[in-house]
């Protein structure tokens, strides 16, 4: 399977499984045009982030990487209409333009975009003892998944599906003399994950217009 049919089979199942949507096409001009790198989830990934979302019932979701807030929407849109979401993002370019296209999207009242860093920011919700979310997705710098799934732990309770994004990184995460820092800080996560007694984790490869990758799902239990 070439790059070519990769993304034909991922365009494919957008067309028929994802209906078009003009506030989400939006959210992807406006971010090209203001220069984000082009890596949000693909559409396809986006209705799954919100099918898992909706199959947990999450009343209240934490993300971890808002970039232009193209799956910050895709999350919302699944929450009831007493729910919240939480998304962090390091870059303040990055997040006026995420809470632009957010209020856009008619979910400013759901939505709090956090600037800062994110492990500052995690740690801060502890100290302030923020209720448990139901669902997390981790998507920002890899080098800091570690930090990053401890912290969410602390904002977990049994039953919290915590998501992780990008986590093959193109199959450099099973070479054993690849030591990027990326990939280290996927590693350390999974240790982290198969080691912590209180989750449950699986992970899958994924193929398509993001290229080769895949993420990883884990269940907080009691």
């Amino acid at each position: 399977m070439n790059e070519e049919q990769r993304i034909a089979v991922d365009d494919y199942f957008s067309r028929m499984l994802v209906s078009s949507d003009t506030v989400l096409e939006d959210v992807l001009e406006r971010s090209a045009d203001a220069g984000l790198p082009a890596i949000n989830v693909a559409p396809n990934q986006g209705k799954l982030l919100y099918l898992l979302a909706k199959i947990r019932g999450a009343r209240r979701i934490l993300e971890i990487g808002t970039l232009g807030g193209y799956s910050t929407i895709w999350l919302a849109r699944a929450l009831p209409s007493d729910g919240s979401l939480v998304t962090l993002e390091v870059n303040a370019d990055h997040a006026r333009l995420a809470r632009k296209n957010i209020q856009t999207a008619g979910l400013s009242g759901v939505v709090s975009v956090v600037t800062g860093k994110a492990v500052e920011s995690l740690e801060k919700m502890v100290a302030d003892k923020t209720a448990p979310f139901d669902l997390v997705f981790i998507d920002a710098d890899k080098e800091s998944n570690p930090d990053y799934l401890r912290w969410s732990l602390r904002l977990s309770a049994p039953g919290t599906v915590i998501i992780c994004d990008n986590v093959v990184r193109r199959g450099r995460v099973a070479d054993p003399d690849i030591d990027d820092p990326d990939v280290l800080g996927v590693r350390t996560f999974f240790k982290q994950a198969c080691t912590d007694a209180r989750l449950d984790t699986t992970a899958i490869q994924t193929v398509g217009s993001k290229g080769w990758d895949g993420f990883s799902i884990s269940v907080v239990s009691g």
